[in-house]
């Protein structure tokens, strides 16, 4: 088959693999038909290479399933499925307890095994999820991203009547805004130094919109009240990461759904928020809970495939796969052009 291999920093190729073959008795067979680019793929291809030279790299996957294996009773041949990335031994402490995304051999696929960039990929079964009915592939696709911020406001107090602020209105953030208003969040203040993608934040739900380009969104935000009740950094960059700290009220709350790939220096005033005004600090990892995948896949099919959550405004750009090494290329060179990516292994133009 066809897929794409990453080899090191800038070196995506579209080469021939061997096909996916069923090993385990739970193993099944899905031939991909839409798979996202994540941000953490860019900032991979970007800077810091693959976990594996040469492995079949990508995660948010749709599909079809094409072969089971014999212990497998809840798939069959047709069905459409999305595809949960994380892999975890189900018999640690935390697997055991309930916490899967703390598993003490987490792994993803695309990581250290063959990923969804490819025209079919090998999963356990209990990894996939059917779609419902309604949904399109390319909705599919985008469930995964949609579990990141279900997962994160999990791990939080949200309720309805909340105030929520979002730093940080890529994919990730877009995702939080959308879900923090199905949670029931009264107001949601979206901070970006990017007009136009503000303005999608918008069209997700975001009430006020803040450009922190020449402000600092602590100050601004302190114009509409003592702060908020949940701040989220969705940005992954070391800056936000400190300065979020400034946002919640007192007795807030702060999740982080964003990765830094830098060190965080946190200046005095924005560490002492937190004993000063006794905030939670929260982090987020995966999207998978107990029973496993979890809530978070079940939810997030219903309210897509119901369209109580619309998360197709995001998607910028649709190519076939053999286009990817060249879609890599354009994204780091100019990244603000370019929203959600969804790649297709089957011809789409």
């Amino acid at each position: 088959m066809k897929a794409l291999t990453f080899y090191d920093v800038q070196d995506l190729r579209y080469e021939e693999v061997a096909d996916p073959a069923i090993e385990k008795d739970d193993d099944v067979i899905v031939k991909v038909k839409a798979v996202g680019i994540c941000g953490s793929d860019i900032a991979r291809y970007r800077n810091l290479g693959p976990y594996v030279k040469g492995n079949v790299w990508g995660h948010e996957f749709s599909g079809e399933v094409v072969q089971t294996g014999p212990a497998v009773t809840e798939l069959k041949a047709g069905d459409r499925v999305v595809g949960c990335p994380n892999l975890v031994c189900h018999e640690c402490r935390y697997c055991k307890s309930g916490h899967p995304s703390r598993c003490e051999s987490l792994n993803t696929i695309g990581a250290y095994v063959p990923g969804a960039f490819a025209e079919y990929i090998k999963m356990p079964a209990v990894n996939l999820v059917k779609m419902a009915e309604s949904m399109t592939y390319e909705q599919g696709a985008l469930v995964e991203p949609a579990t990141v911020a279900i997962h994160g406001l999990y791990q939080t107090n949200i309720k309805m009547g909340y105030e929520v602020a979002v730093v940080g209105c890529g994919n990730i953030g877009l995702m939080a805004i959308r879900w923090a208003k199905a949670f029931g969040a009264k107001k949601v203040f979206a901070i970006d130094i990017d007009d136009a993608q503000l303005e999608i934040a918008r069209k997700f739900g975001a009430d006020v919109l803040i450009n922190s380009t020449n402000i600092d969104f602590h100050d601004e935000i302190r114009k509409y009240g003592n702060g908020v009740d949940l701040a989220i950094e969705s940005a992954g960059n070391p800056f936000t990461a400190a300065r979020v700290l400034g946002l919640p009220k007192k007795g807030g709350e702060v999740v982080y759904m964003g990765i830094p790939y830098a060190d965080v220096p946190v200046p005095r005033f924005y560490f002492e928020r937190i004993m000063r005004n006794e905030l939670t600090i929260i982090g987020s990892w995966c999207t998978i809970s107990a029973p496993y995948p979890g809530e978070e896949w079940n939810n997030a099919v219903e309210y897509i495939g119901n369209k109580k959550v619309d998360v197709l405004g995001m998607v910028t750009h649709k190519v076939n796969l053999s286009k990817g090494p060249e879609m890599f290329e354009e994204i780091i060179a100019d990244p603000k052009s370019f929203g959600k990516v969804l790649l297709y292994p089957e011809e789409i133009m």
